[in-house]
């Protein structure tokens, strides 16, 4: 009896569990278009996957209530694999019009399914007004116009004033590295639209740092524009970082648009005039060009600032602040922010002496947004105390320009105290040792190194021999050409070389001589990997061969090479602005693909761009 009872209420759990699953399972959904148009009408669908009834729907105050509801049911099944799976789609279909512009919310509906009650999820509408209506002139002139282009009505579907394309910048006046959001928006209105882009020309965005940003599958969306309503499109969208103060200009772009358009030219049987027949037509629209006023960084630029624009925080943490010598310590920094973070410098640390420290790890998490690339810029630290004591880590300082206030800003992390006491093996003169290694001299071995010189019967009969029978004999003419000869070949060498010598001696004026013959070899290797599709290589390489290149020319040490100095001594030697500029847009260019893998710089194009520019400055006297 026990047996039974326990079978019994095994079964009640598993229908009870299957009842709660079944019930996970019911969804039931709200749907209609996120956008409408003022006195059309538009249709409001409830849909649960169960049978179901007693629909309650909310009160539809801001819309006028057309017709419905309208139900109906759909069911499949299939097999897969021997496993049977059914659907069912019970549905309800309102017809609605909007009365008025603006943005509502219909509420949730419900509906009993099993005895259960379900809600549905809220729906959010956009009215947009009713396009504009032509003056009677403009509408007679439109319709006689109509009437006359009747065997081309190709032409008049595919007007501009049915299709175009709009250059879309969130900002024309900005700060030098601050993003912009640059978007090619397609507006059409009685188009057939078969293929969104064909053949597409973008500009080469001279003067700017571009990111593209993930396109993904175009969805189309209503847009009320100059007083009509447009089915639109993006295109294309990019992230531009200005690198120079001025007026830049962004020239045309041109896309091509495939258009299914119906045509009534010739009528070839009942069908076609019935029906009409349609013809592909492709149309080459041209989105306009734009003008970014840029302004230079304000003066004033604090010594810790090394190019940061945007919105940034830091903070710092340390593994310990009590360690033994020969004990790693870890500092971590973390800069989160939206801006220019592909472009931000990695900060130092001013470790104290006695610390061997080594190349800190620095881990990028970005992500590229509308508003500009954010994400964290995670740094970490690692040095070794070899001496004990106390010390003082100092606070890092990073500096920034802030956009929203147009100042600079600087984040500081706290000071870190270390206590270091003596870990194995350390000797009392540990510290005083560390400080002075430099000119340590290891005198504990220096007995053993001393060799004592035997003496050799043959040593002396050797001497004696080469006494007794001299091979040169002093003041003979053998004995004085063993002088004179080197002499004269000396002289003649110094002679020779001496221009060369001269010129070496300036190893400003080696570098600037050889700076070609250097960048070309590097040109050569980027080449190759340029080839090899190696695309960190090859902008690490291009970058490299500009670089070294501009050091050696205008005699710039490498610790000093940066964007401000090279277009500084650039300006002073007489070079317009224009060369300075594209000097300084493919520097940055490439700065910026190499540390941002998502970039799309061209490669063959940046290739191109650097041998010219070298090629160029080349020719200059500088």
């Amino acid at each position: 009896m026990k047996r039974i009872t326990q079978i019994t209420l095994t079964l009640l759990l598993a229908v009870i569990c299957s009842v709660q699953a079944f019930a996970d399972d019911v969804e039931f959904r709200a749907s209609a278009p996120s956008q409408v148009i003022v006195g059309k009408p538009f249709q409001l669908t409830y849909s649960i996957n169960q049978r179901a009834k007693d629909l309650r729907a909310p009160e539809f105050a801001d819309f006028d209530y057309l017709a419905g509801p309208y139900t109906s049911q759909s069911s499949s099944t299939s097999f897969v694999n021997g496993k049977r799976t059914s659907t069912f789609t019970q549905t309800y279909t309102y017809t609605l019009m909007a009365t008025k512009e603006g943005t509502f919310t219909l509420a949730p509906a419900t509906i009993t399914s099993d005895g259960q009650q379900y809600t549905s999820n809220g729906v959010r509408i956009t009215v947009l007004p009713a396009d504009e209506q032509p003056a009677n002139n403009q509408t007679a002139q439109r319709s006689n116009s109509e009437s006359a282009q009747t065997s081309n009505s190709a032409g008049a579907q595919t007007s501009s004033d049915n299709i175009f394309i709009r250059t879309i910048v969130t900002k024309t006046k900005v700060h030098e590295q601050e993003a912009i959001l640059l978007s090619y928006k397609l507006y059409f209105a009685g188009v057939d639209v078969a293929q969104f882009t064909n053949n597409t020309k973008l500009p080469e965005f001279t003067g700017f740092l571009k990111q593209e940003l993930e396109q993904g599958e175009i969805q189309t969306e209503l847009e009320h524009y100059n007083g009509r309503n447009y089915q639109t499109a993006v295109l294309y969208r990019t992230l531009l970082y200005p690198q120079h103060s001025g007026d830049i200009k962004i020239d045309p772009a041109s896309f091509e648009a495939v258009l299914r358009v119906q045509t009534r030219s010739q009528v070839r049987s009942i069908f076609d005039d019935f029906f009409g027949s349609y013809t592909n037509v492709t149309k080459v629209l041209t989105a306009p060009g734009a003008t970014i006023h840029v302004d230079a960084l304000p003066a004033g630029k604090p010594v810790s600032f090394s190019g940061g624009v945007g919105k940034f925080t830091m903070a710092s943490s340390i593994s310990s602040t009590d360690l033994k010598t020969n004990e790693a310590v870890t500092i971590k920094i973390d800069i989160k922010g939206t801006g220019n973070m592909k472009l931000l410098k990695t900060p130092a640390i001013d470790w104290p002496e006695g610390f061997e420290a080594y190349d800190p790890k620095v881990t990028n998490n970005f992500k590229t947004t509308a508003s500009g690339v954010t994400g964290t810029k995670e740094i970490e630290y690692l040095a070794i105390p070899r001496a004990s004591g106390d010390y003082v880590i100092p606070a890092v300082k990073y500096s920034y320009f802030d956009t929203q206030d147009n100042t600079y800003k600087t984040l500081t992390t706290p000071e870190y105290s270390l206590h270091i006491t003596k870990g194995a093996g350390d000797s009392e003169n540990t510290q005083a040792v560390v400080q002075n290694f430099v000119n340590k001299e290891d005198i504990t071995q220096f007995g053993s190194d001393i060799r004592y010189i035997h003496t050799n019967s043959s040593l002396s009969e050797a001497s004696s021999f080469s006494a007794a029978s001299p091979l040169i004999t002093f003041g003979s003419l053998e004995y004085w050409l063993c002088y004179l000869i080197p002499f004269v070949l000396a002289v003649i060498l110094l002679v020779i070389f001496r221009k060369q010598i001269k010129e070496n001696a300036d190893a400003a004026r080696v570098r600037y001589k050889k700076a070609n013959k250097v960048a070309q070899k590097r040109l050569k290797t980027a080449k190759k990997l340029m080839v090899e599709n190696n695309k960190s290589a090859f902008y690490e390489e291009i970058e490299r061969a500009a670089l070294s290149y501009l050091s050696d020319r205008l005699a710039i040490p490498t610790a000093d090479l940066s964007k401000d100095t090279i277009a500084g001594i650039l300006r002073s030697k007489g070079i317009s602005n224009e060369l300075i500029a594209q000097v300084t847009d493919v520097l940055s260019t490439a700065e910026f693909a190499r540390y941002a893998p998502s970039a799309d710089e061209q490669m063959q194009t940046l290739y191109d761009r650097t041998t010219e520019i070298i090629n160029t400055l080349e020719n200059q006297k500088l």
